[in-house]
């Protein structure tokens, strides 16, 4: 759970969830809405992809990345747990 606290500590990549959120995104539509390098954008997807918040698919040379939801639903259930106390 610790890397996923640590990925869910930066602006940008709680952005990028949230723009998964809609549907999945490949890394150039997701370069598209920020005003960062390409570089950049790919090591904030990398972090999320190592802490298992998204998850990724190859269709041919292109790289998908969607939410990992049953992740994020542990992060809920563990936050949710922790509030009602």
């Amino acid at each position: 759970m610790r890397d996923a606290w640590g990925a869910l500590n930066d602006k940008t990549r709680r952005e990028i969830l949230t723009l998964l959120r809609s549907r999945p995104h490949t890394a150039g539509e997701l370069c598209d809405q920020f005003d960062l390098t390409a570089a950049t954008v790919s090591h904030h997807l990398a972090v999320l992809k190592e802490a298992g918040l998204v998850r990724t698919s190859r269709r041919a040379q292109t790289i998908i990345y969607s939410l990992n939801t049953t992740v994020l639903q542990d992060v809920l259930t563990y936050l949710l747990g922790v509030t009602r106390k």
